[in-house]
């Protein structure tokens, strides 16, 4: 729930700072963008501190080396959180970040279905999962593809 809570929590900061005269954040998709990379920073962070190994063992047993598949999907929205910033990577880093959303969900229903834990918490039951992959992946379609045709 916490990168949930950081997406929101992002969002409205950089709204505020646009309000307040920041011109960077004069639009919601820019503040969107911004939000993204925050939350990608966040989860990022944990494939590599005290969280990765319930990260390991969310990895599905059919998937070779665990750690490996930890450490690139990290590395992965680091790349991620710094593309959606720019103009000119924003796209394609949106649909990066949407296919790894996609790549990295059975990680979520496994964690999920075997009430694993993250730094001693309860993953979100299998619906609430389910519905926050859907507000990321629609967060980072939006942060890269609002204002251009599909």
């Amino acid at each position: 729930m916490l990168p949930f809570y950081v997406l929101i929590a992002s969002f409205l900061l950089f709204l505020v700072m646009g309000l307040l005269g920041l011109p960077y954040f004069e639009d919601w998709q820019t503040c969107l963008q911004g939000a993204v990379a925050v939350m990608l920073l966040l989860t990022a962070s944990a494939h590599w501190g005290k969280r990765r190994p319930d990260l390991i063992r969310m990895v599905p047993p059919v998937f070779p080396k665990p750690g490996w598949i930890v450490s690139v999907t990290g590395w992965l929205e680091l790349a991620g959180a710094v593309g959606i910033l720019f103009p000119a990577t924003s796209q394609a880093a949106s649909l990066g970040l949407a296919v790894l959303l996609i790549a990295m969900f059975p990680a979520n229903v496994r964690a999920a279905k075997e009430s694993l834990t993250i730094g001693g918490r309860p993953v979100p039951k299998l619906f609430l999962r389910t519905v926050l992959q859907l507000v990321f992946l629609t967060a980072v379609l939006l942060a890269g593809f609002a204002d251009s045709p599909l």
